[in-house]
């Protein structure tokens, strides 16, 4: 059996951004508006989160968190 993937909540910008590094690599985050973002990020596994509790600073925070790690590899 499989562990389950841990819960991620709008709040914890960097475990998310990790998963759409993971779960995303085709993506990158200079070309993603923040309703993909938002679609990407409701769609990762462990996603626990209420999608209409997402605000424009959470998904700006998301994206740039994404955007320096993926630009620092």
């Amino acid at each position: 059996m499989s562990p389950q993937p841990a819960q991620l909540y709008w709040e914890s910008t960097y475990a998310i951004t990790v998963a759409l590094m993971t779960h995303c690599p085709q993506h990158n985050p200079e070309d993603v508006g923040l309703e993909e973002l938002a679609q990407l990020v409701e769609a990762l596994p462990g996603f626990a989160d209420d999608p209409a509790m997402v605000t424009e600073r959470i998904l700006l925070d998301i994206q740039n968190v994404w955007y320096e790690e993926t630009t620092n590899l």
